[in-house]
């Protein structure tokens, strides 16, 4: 296991590395908004219309996470510039040169991995006190068909990803560059989110201009009135290995989500507020997950006047079948723990008395019989990255 800048200062560090796998599940509710547009359909919410559920992908969630951190200063690999992906050969081509220009952060490297000198040695020289960008470009065409440069490329490519890159060591990517053909399967996998209750869409004809470069167009704006949805994602210990995920990710990963959703104030995504977040964590030894946990909830429908959705005051979130099958999976030893946060709005929490001081109980919440866990603070901020 390749050691990573800045998190990794030791053995004791190393350690750090995930070592247990977690399941989780995130809910937000969207008022009068367009949680993930399909653009095959004029972007309006996506949809299942067969059975009115709105539908949310797993991509949207993860571009909420990567732009909240690219903004905070991290580097970020899958990445877009005006609206556009970036190849990922320039991506590459750019985190490269960075550390290629940096002479300090290369020996550091070097001296980290030895195999890593070895194949520089080998393809570059070992001269001292160099240019490094200079000499890798010089060579680099003469060498671009040469197996060796690929190897280093390939080592290079790993290195970089575990000391810098973190939306690659959360979600993974399959990438092309320089010779270079490999997948890296994310720890953190999120499932498409679906409303946990049939939605309408708001009936409008409201017409938006839409900017071009060098024209404007007009077009609809689609959204919905209300939507609970709820996303199901799993972290793998294994792919942790192979991507360096640790603890420290795993927290960042956390409140990204949660603070990434608040922080996209577009006009299409104004309306969208997290609601809660819950994650089992398993002991060590045990490689098992329980699967989608959205199937052990119950939403309930509140009869109003309007017999129609409009808040989460329309409904209510029955989570006892997750309290019952967790509390007997931690009665067999499986787990280890499980943490939550709730939306202050939901979660006016007391203490019932002296023997029961832990046990956390929801009023005036529309959800109810939350599983037992141990409270984290996911509007904690992420310090930024220079």
């Amino acid at each position: 296991m390749f050691l990573r800048e800045n998190n990794f200062k030791g053995e004791g560090d190393r350690m750090s590395i995930i070592n247990t796998n977690s399941e989780f599940l995130f809910g937000f509710q969207a008022t009068l908004t367009n949680p993930n547009g399909d653009p095959d359909q004029e972007n309006k919410p996506r949809m299942d219309y067969d059975t009115s559920t709105l539908l949310v992908s797993d991509a949207r969630r993860k571009r909420d996470c990567r732009d909240f951190l690219k903004n905070k200063g991290y580097q970020i690999f899958v990445d877009t510039l005006a609206d556009k992906k970036v190849p990922m050969d320039k991506m590459f081509e750019h985190i490269r040169d960075t550390w290629l220009d940096n002479n300090e952060k290369m020996e550091q490297l070097f001296a980290d991995n030895k195999k890593l000198k070895q194949a520089w040695e080998e393809l570059f020289g070992n001269e001292e006190n160099i240019n490094y960008k200079k000499v890798y470009l010089k060579k680099l065409e003469e060498l671009k068909k040469n197996k060796e440069l690929s190897a280093f490329n390939n080592i290079f490519l790993t290195e970089i990803i575990q000391r810098s890159l973190i939306d690659i060591r959360l979600f993974g990517s399959a990438m092309a560059v320089e010779g270079v053909t490999r997948t890296y399967t994310g720890p953190v996998q999120v499932s498409w989110g679906y409303s946990l209750h049939p939605v309408e869409l708001v009936k409008t004809n409201t017409i938006t201009s839409i900017m071009n470069e060098d024209s404007s167009t007009f077009g609809k704006k689609y959204k919905v009135y209300y939507a609970l949805v709820a996303h199901y994602g799993t972290i793998n210990k294994y792919s942790a290995k192979l991507t360096a995920m640790t603890e420290e990710d795993r927290n960042i990963f956390r409140r990204a989500l949660v603070q990434g959703m608040m922080a996209n104030q577009t006009d299409s995504k104004q309306g969208q507020e997290p609601l809660f977040y819950l994650e089992v964590i398993y002991k060590p030894e045990y490689d098992m997950y329980l699967g989608d946990l959205r199937r052990f909830i119950e939403v309930k429908e509140e009869t109003n006047k309007e017999g129609v959705i409009r808040s989460i005051n329309d409904l209510t979130v029955d989570f006892q079948g997750l309290s019952q099958v967790i509390t007997e999976l931690k009665d067999d030893g499986y787990i280890e723990k499980v943490i939550g946060w709730v939306h202050p709005t939901q979660n006016e929490t007391q203490k019932e008395n002296k023997q029961k001081e832990n046990q956390v109980k929801t009023k005036n919440s529309r959800l109810i019989n939350m599983p037992e866990y141990d409270p984290v603070n996911l509007w904690e901020p992420i310090q930024g990255r220079e």
